[in-house]
């Protein structure tokens, strides 16, 4: 039994919803496996762990400033041990940008932190108009409109292949 570390990023709770699948396809092989957001993560929490898995999610085409600190701080502690790397972005709906080799964003931050993690992961999210607020929702409207995605304000769509995230549980289990 490998005790599992999963740091999530969320902007509106579709990673750690990610999460929760993930950690109980993991469960299910006889892991241990806690949640906690990248913030409240200490140092000895990484420690401890021997397996980690970090989620992000993609806002206005970036990862969270605050998480890429993150990594790039525990850099030493995250390439010593089994880990594993996945984001959750709606351009990732797209078949041509759902690999970790195809993801725009996956790619560049890839290239820009010193972690190498041993798995990557890439999940479409979700879209939920009547969760943003009025700026919010104009924004991403107009983002799916150019790029052929919903644009009606009443909608929530979500894109995510759950087979997918339960096959990377899986794999992270298996690390």
């Amino acid at each position: 039994m490998a005790r599992i570390l999963i740091v999530y990023s969320t902007t509106d709770g579709h990673t750690r919803e990610i999460c929760n699948r993930l950690r109980g396809v993991i469960e299910q092989q006889a892991h241990q496996v806690a949640l906690a957001p990248f913030g409240e993560v200490a140092d000895s929490d990484l420690e401890r762990c021997d397996r980690i898995v970090v989620g992000a999610s993609i806002r206005y085409g970036k990862h969270r400033p605050a998480l890429v600190d993150f990594i790039e701080r525990n850099a030493a502690v995250l390439n010593r041990k089994p880990s594993a790397f996945f984001s959750v972005s709606v351009v990732a709906r797209k078949p041509n940008r759902n690999q970790p080799h195809t993801n725009p964003y996956v790619r560049k931050l890839l290239r820009r932190i010193a972690w190498r993690p041993r798995e990557v992961g890439v999940f479409a999210g979700k879209i939920d108009y009547p969760r943003y607020g009025v700026l919010e929702r104009l924004v991403i409207r107009f983002i799916m409109w150019i790029t052929g995605g919903p644009t009606d304000p009443n909608a929530t769509v979500e894109f995510t292949d759950w087979r997918k995230v339960e096959e990377f549980g899986k794999v992270i289990a298996g690390m």
